[in-house]
């Protein structure tokens, strides 16, 4: 069974409602027609509720988003090698103790295997975070490309060995 048929006021009403601005939820509201009516009725029309300057506010901010990412990801490789240079580096040590709680300063040629381990899962911490925000922004159809561009070479190295390879009795 299908709805009520679309009618001129019903056109008229859509092109009036868009053209002061209203979304296609608030306009099937005011005329009281499913959204999806009222969307095909505005592509009928020609119209759009693409709203420009929302559509190009987001990609900004997207573009921001990225940007503010790539170089999250340059200053948590920064952070890596800076936490890596520290392994080979005297070590500063500090301890509390006893009934007067004084306190001891020592310096270590190098920081002790704990804290040598410490460093290194920070500065491996830190690049995994980098790696994660370039795949976070990486095109996943490069990837998807690369895979069947592979098997495609894999194919045709497959048929040329085939075509090459003498037959049987020869």
């Amino acid at each position: 069974m299908r709805g009520r048929p679309v009618t001129q006021a019903d056109r008229d009403q859509v092109a009036e409602l868009h053209g002061q601005g209203l979304g296609r939820n608030a306009i099937a509201k005011a005329i009281r027609r499913s959204g999806k009516t009222v969307s095909e009725i505005a592509a009928e029309l020609g119209l759009s509720f693409d709203r420009g300057p929302t559509r190009i506010a987001t990609e900004a901010r997207k573009v921001d988003a990225k940007a503010k990412r790539a170089a999250l990801a340059l200053d948590l490789l920064d952070d890596a090698a800076r936490l890596r240079q520290q392994l080979w580096q005297p070590a500063d040590y500090v301890d509390h103790g006893g009934k007067e709680y004084f306190r001891v300063d020592w310096t270590l040629k190098e920081p002790t295997f704990a804290d040598k381990l410490k460093l290194m899962q920070a500065a491996g911490i830190a690049v995994d975070r980098s790696v994660r925000l370039d795949q976070y922004d990486a095109d996943p159809g490069v990837d998807a490309a690369k895979s069947m561009l592979g098997a495609l070479a894999a194919g045709l190295g497959a048929a040329y060995d085939q075509l090459t390879q003498p037959a049987d009795g020869d």
